[in-house]
Order: C-alpha cells, then sequence, then structure tokens
C-alpha cells in the first residue's frame, strides 16, 4: 500500500474577502476530487484573503499510479489561472515507512 500527500501553497489573484477566496478555492478543491478521486480540502491560511493551502491524499497499490495522479494533480493547480502556485510539497509513504 502507498500513501501519497501533496500539499499547495497558493496566492490568489484579485481576492478582497473571504467570500471571493471561497469562490476560487472551491472550484479547484472540488475538480481535483471529481476528476482524480482524491482526498482535498483547504487546510491552511483560512483567515487570510489572498492565500490559501491545499493539501490532498491519495492511497493505491500501485506506487507508478500514485506518483501519476500526483503529476496530474500538480499540473491542474499550476494550470489554473486565477491562483499562483508558490510551492508544491510531495510526500510519499510505502511499505517500506
Amino acid at each position: 500500500m502507498y500513501v501519497g500527500t501533496l500539499s499547495f501553497d497558493l496566492l490568489l489573484g484579485d481576492v478582497h474577502s473571504l467570500k471571493e477566496k471561497r469562490s476560487v478555492v472551491r472550484p479547484i478543491v472540488a475538480e481535483l476530487q471529481r476528476k482524480y478521486a482524491v482526498s482535498a480540502a483547504e487546510v491552511d491560511h483560512m483567515d487570510l484573503h489572498r492565500r490559501a493551502v491545499i493539501g490532498l491524499a491519495m492511497v493505491s497499490g500501485d506506487a507508478g499510479h500514485l506518483t501519476d495522479v500526483l503529476d496530474r494533480c500538480e499540473r491542474l493547480v499550476a494550470a489554473r489561472p486565477e491562483v499562483e502556485l508558490l510551492s508544491v510539497r510531495r510526500r510519499f509513504h510505502g511499505d517500506d515507512d
């Protein structure tokens, strides 16, 4: 069994309220969940208007499949024009851990 996690640190564009922030972050989280069947949520900077951290996790029996899905998730978030991807933190846990 393999577990992979990603943490995206995002800078949001022209956002002036927490309500506007939710309207940017929620669709990203929903798309990750829908397209790739991962668990995803906003996990940090919840009180800041222009910053967000989205975390996601996935479990797979195949390390190659897990790496492929995490790569696709990273590309999806990086391609979103309404956010700037400041950093990505990836963790991978396998049977040897």
